[in-house]
């Protein structure tokens, strides 16, 4: 199977913090893999513009260090590196003040090119970044701007936020950008749901008994602490990343593959969320692991706050209210320092109304595991008969489908979320981008969970590294008479 790669425009691409931490590991080494598969073309043109003082040469240098750290091992092509540093080129700016703002205008095309500008800054840098823009005559009608989380840290903040972009652009310029949603796996779970007659007719409660959605991380804060802090696992990863994949698996099918049609059933998903009960959440907080204190310091000694009450974990189960999903529940899961990284979709299917194999078959259900992260692919669990003489024994089997073995050498090294998300934004494809209304919605689903468990001063429960998660969370299972997937690489 050979996958079909096809050229973008020719584009300007300004990087706004185009020396930051995420230019270094994902954009510029992106771009660098785009441009070896022959998408970016030669004679795009890719700016990084920041407050430290470069010259082009020396940004050039700052890429090729960053392609050759994390470009995947495609900077060993001859030559290859070397063209692709020829479309680059830095601009010394001050975000707050005029520097730079000139020079910068002065090397952006007006002969009709797209016109990108990625905001890989803090977002309170988002309306000044906007108005200078317009003020020195970047910014048209088809330009577009790429913004990245966390956008807001509650629902008046996304809102000002909003407002603040609205100002200065129309939504169809606006690109808020999640990278779960660009990993190949989350755009394969649309094309399982609505591409197989075999799966959407069973996609609703009458069929499915719960999903199960788990993000886990084996990291800790790093260098983040501050950040984090302030933050929590429910605004950084539940809000977002979480709530897209919630949306994706419980979304009803959209008139067409179109992002508005898209994300207005999306939107539907969020607005039929029920507000979660205190009793079926549970936040953890990791410890340090056991004579590993100074590698691995407890999430308090991470973040230097002894006191902290921000959670590393959440687990909560949510209900939709709506027909489809009425009665089935929704089990959320993320968390720093667990057993191994893992991210996953599971479906779990009903039980067999009547089993007419007799008691000693035991009870069997289907397993839909949709992982996302590492070895991304899917696994179908099916009942059949045990191999062997001695009557109707029953055994779980998975299919599996790894989409590295299934799709040959095209599914070994599939374009990272940044790649794929980056040419979205040249081709002006919105699909797989967080429209304003959804980001809203989705904070005034989670704003009254936090707000909850403050009025109440409670405490993350403590978890031990390396495990998965508090032992609370597994009673917010068992007390249902269900289980989580273990997590496993």
């Amino acid at each position: 199977m050979v996958s079909r790669i096809i050229p973008v425009e020719p584009f300007d691409l300004v990087i706004f913090g185009g020396t930051g931490d995420l230019a270094r590991r994902k954009i510029l080494p992106g771009l660098f893999r785009r441009y070896c598969d022959g998408q970016v073309l030669p004679g795009a043109r890719i700016i990084g513009a920041a407050r430290s003082e470069h010259d082009d040469t020396e940004y050039r240098q700052f890429a090729a260090d960053a392609i050759r750290e994390f470009g995947g091992g495609r900077a060993c092509e001859d030559g290859t590196l070397e063209a692709f540093l020829e479309n680059l080129s830095y601009v010394t700016t001050d975000a707050r003040g005029t520097q730079g703002w000139e020079e910068l205008a002065s090397r952006i095309s007006n002969d009709g090119r797209i016109k990108a500008f990625y905001f890989s800054v803090g977002p309170g840098l988002f309306g000044d970044l906007a108005e200078r823009l317009h003020s020195y005559g970047m910014a048209d009608a088809d330009c577009r701007i790429v913004v990245e989380k966390p956008f807001g840290r509650d629902l008046a903040s996304a809102r000002t936020l909003n407002a603040t972009l609205a100002a200065h652009f129309n939504e169809s310029q606006i690109y808020r950008i999640d990278h779960y949603l660009g990993k190949e796996t989350v755009q394969n779970l649309m094309a399982v749901r609505f591409g197989n007659m075999l799966f959407e007719p069973l996609w609703n409660s009458q069929y499915v008994d719960h999903i199960q959605i788990t993000v886990a991380e084996t990291v800790g804060v790093g260098g983040r602490g501050e950040y984090y802090d302030k933050s929590g696992a429910m605004r950084d990863m539940v809000q977002n990343h979480l709530m897209q994949l919630l949306c994706l698996i419980a979304m009803e099918p959209p008139a067409k593959f179109d992002p508005d049609a898209v994300r207005d059933e999306k939107l539907k998903v969020i607005r039929a969320l029920d507000p979660v009960e205190p009793h079926h959440i549970v936040r953890g907080q990791y410890e340090a692991h056991a004579g590993q204190e100074d590698a691995h310091p407890s999430y308090r000694d991470a973040v230097e706050n002894p006191r902290s009450s921000t959670e590393s974990f959440v687990a909560l189960k949510a209900h939709i209210s709506n027909w489809r999903w009425a009665g089935a529940p929704f089990y959320l899961r993320t968390g720093k320092r667990l057993a191994a990284r893992s991210s996953e979709i599971t479906v779990v299917f009903k039980d067999t109304p009547h089993n007419i194999f007799g008691a000693d078959a035991g009870r069997h259900r289907n397993v839909l595991s949709i992982r996302l992260q590492p070895n991304e692919g899917i696994t179908l669990g099916v009942t059949i008969k045990e191999p062997g003489p001695g009557g109707m024994r029953l055994v779980d089997v998975p299919l599996d489908m790894s989409f590295a073995e299934a799709l040959g050498p095209d599914g070994e090294d599939p374009p990272d979320a940044y790649e794929r998300l980056i040419m979205d934004v040249i081709r002006g494809n919105q699909t797989l981008f967080m429209r304003g209304d959804e980001v809203e919605a989705a904070w005034a689903w989670t704003d009254p969970i936090i707000a909850g468990w403050e009025a109440r001063k409670e405490f993350p429960k403590p978890y031990e590294s390396g495990s998965s998660g508090p032992t609370d969370a597994d009673l917010l299972m068992q007390r249902d008479g269900r289980k989580w997937r273990g997590v496993s690489p």
